[in-house]
């Protein structure tokens, strides 16, 4: 298995991937199937030239296993940050360390990210398998968003977390 970062090249297996999570998992992502599976390609793209996101993929035999994005923070006083999402591992590879790789992978590419001090991320309450993860990569809960997300008639708390970044020196 490879970890790299995303490209354009890549963008058909990657909306592919970020579609089936939105369906198989709404309550773990804010933005659903039925409005990005509307967007074209074009939009599928553009968050894969490395502007405003960065992006990574498992791949294994030319497959997109697995996703995890950072997006950066455009803002001068809040530079400082940026906000890790979109972790997912298609299901036939859970359980693997897919998602473990991937998140390490993205946090030695934060450490290298001049002024980054600190990654922060949600996570759907209730998630234990996600959430057990965000804690080994050494995220800590600081909040509780109640209600941040319904899908249907339900509601579904966020936990809010965070991590420092390593400088690299």
């Amino acid at each position: 298995m490879q970890i790299q970062r995303l490209t354009p090249d890549d963008v058909e297996q990657y909306r592919a991937l970020m579609l089936e999570a939105y369906d198989r998992h709404p309550q773990a992502f804010t933005s659903s199937v039925t409005e990005r599976e509307k967007l074209p390609l074009a939009w599928w793209a553009s968050r894969l030239d490395g502007e405003l996101d960065l992006l990574l993929g498992a791949f294994s035999e030319g497959r997109l296993l697995g996703i995890v994005g950072l997006a950066f923070e455009l803002r001068e006083k809040a530079r400082h940050k940026a906000t890790l999402f979109g972790l997912y591992v298609t299901g036939g590879q859970r359980n693997s360390g897919v998602g473990y790789r991937l998140l390490q992978e993205l946090l030695v590419h934060a450490g290298r990210c001049e002024g980054l001090r600190l990654v922060q991320l949600t996570v759907t309450a209730g998630n234990d398998a996600a959430l057990s993860l965000y804690q080994r990569c050494g995220f800590v809960q600081f909040g509780l968003e109640p209600q941040a997300v319904r899908v249907g008639e339900d509601y579904f708390d966020k936990i809010h977390m965070w991590r420092e970044v390593p400088v690299e020196t």
